[in-house]
């Protein structure tokens, strides 16, 4: 019989330092301040560095979580591994994408944690004859040894002699770019370090453009390197440390680009392939709050922008030589409403990727007609993705099609035919049928009338009396709208009678570009009023009861979680706040943080405008922590989180035990060997998905038990 947690010894007590923080004649204490690492640069590079009494709290931390919640559902976090790691394929594989005389994709072998990158001859591309196969990364063989491995980008070289290939073992996202040789099957004597991942290879195939970042983790810059010179030349470096620089190539692999960013904001540049010496032009100089992307199509470029008040944006094109605004001629007109998503171009086909009333589409146009159609699907709610692949002149589009209870399916479209071919469904070997289950889109009322999506998940068999319990997911920031597509992890759940609810709430692009911006800057309140009011709300239909909720979310959406367990605690039975930005006021106001420049534009700059410190002040949960009845909470961070620093969650976890020692219990869980995407590894990652749901289902009484208050 395992023990309750309602019995177990007291969790540490973090030590109050009551340090003043003066802004603005406003004061404010911060009596957690000393979990920063004043050494949290070189932390995030070795972490053995972390300070003494630092590391002690965090292990106690995690001591106490291992004995208290992790041992006390270690039966249910076992049983819900298998069954979520026997819904994975384990020699699982790409479909391969052709490219010349070589078709490259990636495999698992069986009990494998990491891809290999393999290819085959492009003739047989679609065969299963191992013999064809040449294996040219092997990514377990490389994690070897190794407490983290992240392979963030894999490219071959043009002439097909090389691999390029970012690795990154601290999860700090300081990535080693390495090269292999594939006739030998070795990596040469070259590498770059401290790279940000991203890189691109020019048309001469000994050239390599990648990003570098600065001292505060920042891509400032990219340089090219040519193999064998072992020195880098400077080709472009931002001075603004508000815009993170990338470099990308266009699909007929003629240009490459170079892109400033912020989250509002972009400027890109360009020059050609085979450039000798690369002499970035601009395309359009950088607007506040104007956005734009570009792509090569029809000998021009084609760009997608919401310039000139084309809030869900509109394309415009412009001559490659004179790509400047006054040039710019529409093509696709806005259309308010129809948000464009993406622009995939190819010789003789433009597709975008929109999305309307919550549902993308793909759509179709003809470059020489310019006749458009769009595939159709059926499904009330369903996620859906283009792969362009790396061929510039074919017919073929490669899409992917997904709901909440269908499996992913790969297809060839041929958009000139408009016939599909299957390439490849999602495997689920421990079975799956999706007529077991229900997919439902309901609109949920907030409180000033505006309609929030909610996606929702049960098996048939789960009564919709408010006896099931729910989780409600929820992001909710940067515009980024969660997908609803097929997740196996998540059946674990719903299969043991949980309704599984994803509320697309203002922050996210879910109703277009302005739902974006509803819940952005002094607007952020919408977001945490939207999660509350679509809880509410399911509660009102008969889906669960108050208290029977499990909120989660990450990052942002820890945030979302941090902010809406204040507004309404009564509300929720746990909460799940994975790397959580809970100390909005403190990062926003330390501009030597990676993100904290280019976030002004999403939150507010605390340092130099009071009425966005007044704002942030009044919905960060580390700030308007306070008695409350909270639920029980499971709270994570990685130690070499360069986007959450660690001590977000520390800090957060502290005061809620110091502010409402009724509450809870608050379960603090800090990756001492990863950073902001937690464990490396395809099952290794399940067993952080294992405590998560096994702390959602002891929270609302369904893991025998285990009692958490």
């Amino acid at each position: 019989m395992t023990k309750p947690v309602d019995t177990a010894p007291k969790p540490p007590i973090a030590r109050r330092d009551e340090r003043a923080v003066e802004q603005h004649g406003r004061s404010r204490i911060d009596p957690y301040a000393w979990l920063k690492d004043d050494n949290w640069r070189e932390v995030m590079r070795e972490p053995s560095r972390l300070r003494d009494d630092i590391r002690a709290y965090l292990d106690a931390e995690n001591e106490w979580t291992r004995e208290n919640l992790e041992s006390v559902t270690a039966d249910l976090q076992n049983a819900l591994f298998e069954e979520m790691k026997g819904r994975i394929k384990e020699d699982d594989s790409s479909v391969p994408a052709i490219d010349g005389e070589w078709a490259y994709y990636r495999r698992f072998r069986d009990g494998g944690e990491y891809p290999l990158l393999c290819r085959r001859p492009s003739e047989r591309a679609f065969e299963t004859n191992a013999d064809d196969e040449q294996l040219l990364l092997d990514g377990d063989e490389l994690a070897v040894g190794l407490s983290h491995f992240d392979m963030r980008k894999a490219a071959h070289s043009p002439d097909h002699r090389y691999v390029a290939y970012a690795v990154d073992d601290k999860g700090s996202e300081f990535y080693t770019l390495r090269i292999r040789d594939v006739a030998t099957g070795r990596d040469i004597d070259e590498t770059i370090p401290d790279t940000y991942g991203e890189f691109v290879w020019g048309a001469d195939s000994v050239s390599l453009y990648w990003v570098s970042r600065d001292e505060n983790a920042r891509p400032v810059a990219v340089h090219r390197r040519k193999l064998g010179s072992g020195a880098d030349e400077l080709v472009y470096r931002e001075t603004d440390p508000g815009f993170f620089i990338g470099v990308q190539q266009s699909q007929s692999r003629r240009y490459i680009f170079i892109t400033a960013n912020d989250h509002t904001t972009t400027e890109w540049r360009y020059f050609r392939s085979d450039a000798h010496q690369p002499d970035p032009v601009l395309i359009a100089e950088r607007e506040r709050g104007v956005e734009y992307g570009v792509v090569e199509f029809d000998d021009r470029f084609w760009i997608r922008t919401n310039a000139n008040g084309a809030v869900d944006f509109s394309v415009v094109s412009a001559p490659v030589d004179a790509p400047g605004r006054a040039n710019w001629t529409v093509e696709i007109p806005h259309r308010p409403g129809v948000l464009i998503l993406d622009i995939e171009p190819f010789a003789d086909f433009l597709v975008r990727l929109e999305r309307e009333n919550g549902l993308p589409r793909i759509v179709v146009r003809a470059r020489e007609t310019g006749a458009e159609h769009a595939i159709a699907f059926e499904e009330a709610a369903y996620s859906l993705g283009v792969s362009a692949g790396y061929l510039w002149d074919t017919p073929l589009l490669r899409f992917e099609y997904s709901s909440p209870s269908t499996p992913a399916q790969v297809f060839d479209y041929h958009m000139a035919d408009r016939t599909r071919v299957l390439r490849k469904t999602q495997q689920v070997p421990s079975g799956h049928n999706p007529a077991d289950y229900v997919v439902e889109r309901i609109d949920a009322p907030a409180g000033d009338g505006e309609q929030v999506p909610v996606t929702l998940l049960r098996r048939k068999d789960t009564p919709v009396d408010g006896s099931a319990p729910l989780l409600l997911y929820g992001y909710g920031a940067y515009g980024i709208t969660i997908p609803a597509d097929f997740r196996t992890a998540r059946l674990s759940l719903v299969d043991r009678g949980f309704i599984y609810a994803v509320a697309d709430v203002r922050g996210s692009m879910a109703k277009g570009y302005q739902w974006y911006l509803d819940g952005k800057l002094e607007k952020k309140g919408n977001s945490f009023g939207d999660f509350v009011a679509a809880g509410r709300h399911l509660v009102k239909l008969g889906y669960c009861e108050a208290g029977r909720v499990v909120g989660m979310g990450g990052s942002a959406g820890g945030m979302l979680m941090g902010a809406s367990v204040n507004l309404d605690p009564e509300l929720f039975g746990g909460m799940i706040a994975a790397v959580p930005f809970v100390d909005v006021l403190n990062t926003m106001s330390d501009e030597t943080l990676p993100l904290t420049p280019p976030e002004w534009p999403e939150w507010g700059d605390p340092l130099r405008d009071v009425a966005a410190y007044d704002l942030i002040e009044g919905y960060s949960p580390y700030e308007q922590t306070s008695d409350k009845p909270y639920p029980p909470m499971l709270i994570t961070g990685g130690l070499t989180d360069p986007r959450v620093t660690y001590w977000e969650p520390a800090k957060w976890t502290a005061k809620l035990r110091h502010a409402a020692p009724n509450g809870g219990p608050y379960f603090l869980r800090i990756n001492m060997e990863a950073g902001h995407a937690g464990v490396s590894g395809r099952f290794a990652s399940l067993r952080e998905t294992a405590l998560e749901y096994a702390f959602a289902l002891a929270a609302v009484g369904k893991a025998d038990g285990v009692k958490l208050r």
